[in-house]
């Protein structure tokens, strides 16, 4: 019987996989450049090689010791069918992800959503262990989320749920890839900040983030405001506050949807922690519509950062069988 799944983490930059043991430990893992575009072919050869390679580099039997590999990959993506509905990311449609990679593999594949497979990692095995109900957003280029309920992935009767980034906190606000306006990841992703940051400095010449960017606006990252603020500079400071306001905002309005026991936050925006996650707590402590009862939903940072995805995806064997 098996020892290992392979959990693959299929992003636009890279694509990741893990061998990971039945204790949900990563045991080894590689990456490589996804290189988009390209055909949906060349995708799903590339996953398969990166695998093998993974079973070589680890010394493990792919045919004998890996009893399923598990991909988290962006799109609506309807885990029953095997089928990646559409994935924007990659321009790709009624993608037959699950069924292409088996005739590659010889082995079990089960797919989900990236980022669902992130929140399902959280939960097996993260700061969302044993919960409930739990709630993992990711602060990135955009924002991910993923909610467990009663230990399954939500995901809507179309496999398109738990959309959190494209719900909207300002009528007529910024407009989104999505086609709406206003949605919370033009103002609360590790993205939003890094363009409210640059917009800023265009009329600030003399600001101590110029000198944190070499003179150069594209090395601004989201880092930086968060650096400047430390730093006691009143520009970053305001930039941070008004980006943490944003991110609680979501986060109470998550809250109030779900209750759910815990909120984890991940993406590289979380790595900040305290200065990021005590402001959070402190709106959402004004604003929850709970905030006056006994049971209260816990805000606290992801654990398993980059791994999630990884280690959610290698768990999707379980879960689906």
């Amino acid at each position: 019987m098996g020892r290992y799944a392979i959990g693959v983490d299929l992003g636009g930059t890279s694509i990741k996989a893990g061998l990971v043991n039945k204790q949900n430990q990563i045991v080894d893992k590689l990456s490589c450049e996804t290189n988009l575009p390209r055909p949906e072919r060349e995708i799903e050869e590339r996953i398969a090689g990166l695998c093998e390679e993974l079973c070589r580099h680890a010394g493990v039997s792919l045919s004998e010791e890996v009893v399923s590999i598990g991909i988290g990959t962006p799109g609506s993506v309807n885990a029953e069918t095997g089928i990646v509905d559409f994935n924007e990311n990659f321009n790709y449609r009624n993608w037959r992800l699950a069924a292409a990679m088996e005739k590659l593999m010889r082995r079990s594949i089960h797919i989900e959503n990236d980022a669902n497979a992130a929140a399902y990692g959280e939960y097996i095995a993260g700061a969302a262990r044993g919960a409930k109900c739990a709630v993992v957003i990711t602060l990135g280029t955009g924002i991910g989320s993923g909610i467990i309920i009663d230990g399954k992935i939500f995901s809507g009767f179309n496999s398109a749920g738990a959309e959190l980034g494209h719900t909207v906190i300002v009528k007529g606000g910024r407009p989104c890839m999505c086609g709406r306006r206003g949605c919370w990841e033009q103002y609360a992703s590790a993205r939003a900040l890094t363009e409210d940051t640059r917009a800023a400095l265009r009329g600030a010449p003399d600001n101590i983030m110029w000198r944190y960017a070499g003179g150069d606006l594209s090395r601004i990252d989201a880092k930086t405001a968060f650096d400047a603020m430390r730093a006691g500079d009143a520009l970053g400071t305001r930039l941070v506050r008004d980006y943490v306001e944003y991110v609680a905002c979501g986060v109470t309005n998550v809250i109030n949807i779900f209750q759910p026991e815990i909120i984890c936050i991940g993406g590289g925006v979380s790595k900040e922690g305290e200065p990021l996650l005590e402001r959070i707590c402190e709106i959402v402590d004004q604003e929850d519509y709970a905030r006056d009862g006994m049971k209260r939903t816990q805000i606290v940072i992801a654990e398993l950062r980059n791994d999630a995805g990884i280690i959610g995806a290698a768990g999707l064997g379980t879960l689906y069988t």
